[in-house]
């Protein structure tokens, strides 16, 4: 989006409520260096780099780190700049507020971003040094995320809206007490909340000197739709023309039944000049038919005459193929670039009005591809651009120069330039050196391992610290989530290969049928055929390892989160001995009551095939009958569930019936439940008890 100048002379020294500064101690103790390995512990003092932004001149790159107290059980984040000539960095925020979203203006002069520090989240400015920081808006309730268009005399930004009564205190003026909630439809609630009416809106405004005016809500004031789109508000599917005038946006006008069982979501483009909105997806009643999946990311062209976006063909297929188009501006016309490239697209950034950059999970990794877009009838040049065993989840671009944040099962996010001509990489950041030099890790193997229908199948083999090969260590089989996601050489601060491997595990990650990165057809098996191949494939790979003269054949584990534990319940029935431990984090245990818990319908409907009282429907009915619940019976091994109370997609439930089976039968079981986490355990000092519980239950029973 872009970013401009704006003089401000009288909005400033607003009135600021001083914030006490949160210590933070992320040196490692002396414990922890002489351990000298990836703990839970250690993991969490490292700085988590968010997003960063390239000055429009490519002089300086801004970005995020954040950072946490455990003791206070929260994290605080700061804005850093780098000179990209001279590589060096520092720290342009007061390190007692939380501050964030850095955007440059055009002149790459001053940097905005929200802030907290006056109490809610607002937007502020500084100079490209830090110098003066003054705050620019005072939105009531605060925003979450803004973008100022080129000439710098508009803005959008985001907020809740209340637009529906929910709460019987609403309806019923006289029960202002009652906590009741009220729901003719469904969508009741949405991955981590309950519907009480509020909605995110995109709000247009003229940006001057005596602050905004003239706010305008460009979704409807009576909308009851999300604009970015639930339950993640991502601020890239909003984005300015260059020429300030036009906004496109990504939204889903769809409300209760119609909206669980649906993705169809469209880009929309409003012109500021004369007020009106276009779908550019469903621009008449005959293309109705054509965009009816997701439709996501809006990027416009330097010259303003086209816009990409990502597409998904198949409507309530929320991990199909993301398609890359462009939009002909003028014409309405719409070009399909990416029909010979089996991989999604991600992250598009335009170098020219030819010319887009993207990245796109590939065999395991995911990397930055190019593509050159040539005339009408010719066949679209695309070419991978980096290379290695990396994700590189993010990037920024300016001029001839490129960033990105690289990942890897060993190493936390860190930012690299990329040379755009041979795809070298070179690092630009060391925010975690000072651990890394007291951690030793883990070898990573990479191999193919031949799947039980003929296919070759990557997985991942993490080693423990100080590996000999010549004593047996028990092993982890781990199953990946989604189901459609990718065991990447990549990063994760809550299913870290390396915390595990540091406890003495050989950790064994296939990329099962269902991950993408392999091609369409290796992504969409997964689908209606949860009890088939995969598992098989989950299965090859344990099976195979396990043949290792340093793995102990009689101690392996299972784990898994989400579809993972699911893959954990079912494996419970069938595993025929192969493992003496499971953990299984937010899985899915009875099919049938998932149908009537979950919220996003569209998710089960695809994956199943359909609802549980189809029965004439083959493919659901062969999907209920695979459901874990239904092969209790066979449980025999020590299983520990966990779960989060405000997890809506999986709901706590469904891990409370696996919970309850598991000790009528009379198998040892441990429940472990978060009543302030969702499908994820993301707060540091429930994360650090997450790690506890998984490594004493694992400890305990293959050690």
């Amino acid at each position: 989006m872009a970013i401009a100048t704006f003089a401000l002379s009288s909005c400033c020294e607003m009135a600021q409520q001083p914030s006490t500064a949160m210590t933070i101690k992320n040196e490692l103790s002396a414990d922890e260096i002489a351990n000298g390995k990836l703990s839970a512990s250690a993991m969490w003092k490292m700085g988590r780099l968010g997003s960063m932004s390239l000055s429009p001149d490519a002089k300086r790159l801004v970005y995020n780190v954040t950072t946490y107290n455990m003791a206070e059980n929260k994290g605080t984040s700061q804005i850093f700049v780098l000179d990209t000539q001279s590589g060096e960095s520092k720290c342009l925020t007061d390190g007692q507020s939380s501050n964030n979203t850095a955007q440059w203006s055009s002149d790459s002069k001053s940097i905005y971003f929200l802030s907290d520090r006056s109490g809610e989240n607002q937007l502020w400015k500084m100079g490209a040094a830090g110098e003066n920081p003054v705050q620019i808006t005072t939105v009531e309730g605060g925003i979450e995320a803004y973008g100022i268009n080129a000439a710098a005399d508009k803005i959008f930004y985001t907020r809740k809206v209340h637009v529906a009564d929910r709460k019987s205190s609403d309806i019923h003026k006289d029960m202002d007490k009652s906590k009741a909630r009220i729901y003719d439809d469904l969508m009741a609630r949405h991955w981590d909340y309950w519907d009480e009416g509020y909605y995110s809106h995109i709000f247009v405004a003229e940006l001057t000197a005596e602050g905004l005016k003239n706010d305008k809500d460009i979704i409807g004031s009576d909308a009851a739709w999300d604009a970015p789109l639930a339950p993640y508000f991502d601020a890239a599917e909003i984005a300015w023309s260059n020429d300030g005038t036009r906004l496109a946006y990504t939204c889903k006008q769809l409300t209760g039944t119609e909206y669980a069982v649906s993705t169809d979501s469209d880009i929309f483009i409003y012109d500021t000049r004369d007020g009106s909105t276009i779908n550019i997806n469903k621009p008449t009643e005959q293309a109705k038919g054509e965009f009816v999946g997701y439709d996501r990311y809006p990027v416009w062209s330097p010259d303003d005459t086209q816009l990409a976006f990502c597409s998904m063909q198949t409507p309530g297929y929320e991990s199909d193929k993301d398609r890359l188009f462009v939009y002909d501006v003028a014409s309405g016309a719409m070009r399909y670039l990416t029909t010979e490239f089996d991989h999604n697209v991600q992250n598009v950034i335009w170098k020219d009005n030819s010319t887009i950059y993207f990245t796109s999970p590939l065999f395991g990794t995911h990397q930055i591809c190019k593509i050159t877009i040539p005339q009408e009838g010719e066949t679209p040049r695309i070419e991978t651009i980096t290379r290695g065993d990396h994700d590189l989840a993010s990037m920024t671009l300016a001029g001839d120069k490129c960033y990105a944040a690289r990942t890897t099962i060993s190493s936390a996010a860190e930012i690299f330039a990329v040379n755009l001509n041979d795809g070298e990489l070179a690092q630009v950041t060391d925010i975690n050196g000072h651990i890394y030099k007291h951690i030793r890790m883990g070898e990573v193997q990479k191999r193919w391992i031949k799947t039980t229908d003929g296919k070759e199948m990557l997985t991942w083999v993490i080693l423990p610290p100080d590996f000999d090969p010549n004593k047996k260590y028990p092993a982890i089989l781990y199953c990946e989530g989604g189901p459609q996601s990718t065991v990447s050489n990549g990063w994760s601060y809550r299913w870290n290969f390396q915390v595990m491997a540091s406890e003495g595990y050989v950790v064994v990650a296939p990329n099962r049928r269902g991950c993408p990165s392999f091609g369409s057809e290796w992504r969409e098996q997964i689908s209606g055929d949860y009890a088939g191949q995969n598992i098989k494939d989950y299965l090859a790979a344990i099976d195979q390892v396990a043949q290792e003269p340093w793995v102990d054949a009689e101690h392996l584990g299972c784990v898994g989160a989400s579809y993972g534990g699911y893959s954990v319940y079912y494996l419970a029935g069938h595993h025929e001995g192969r493992f003496k431990a499971f953990i299984s984090h937010c899985g899915i245990f009875n099919f049938e009551s998932m149908y009537g818990h979950t919220e996003e319908l569209f998710f089960i409907n695809h994956d199943y095939g359909g609802p549980y009282w189809e029965k004439s429907n083959a493919t659901a009915q062969r999907s209920y009958v695979g459901s874990p619940h239904n092969f209790v019976s066979n449980w025999d091994t020590p299983i520990m569930i966990v779960t989060g109370e405000y997890d809506f997609r999986i709901p706590y439930t469904q891990s409370l019936e696996a919970f309850t089976a598991a000790r009528v039968r009379g198998i040892e079981a441990r429940l472990v439940e978060f009543e302030n986490e969702a499908h994820q355990v993301f707060k540091p000092q429930n994360s650090m008890v997450w790690y506890r519980e998984f490594t004493g239950w694992l400890n305990k029973h293959l050690k």
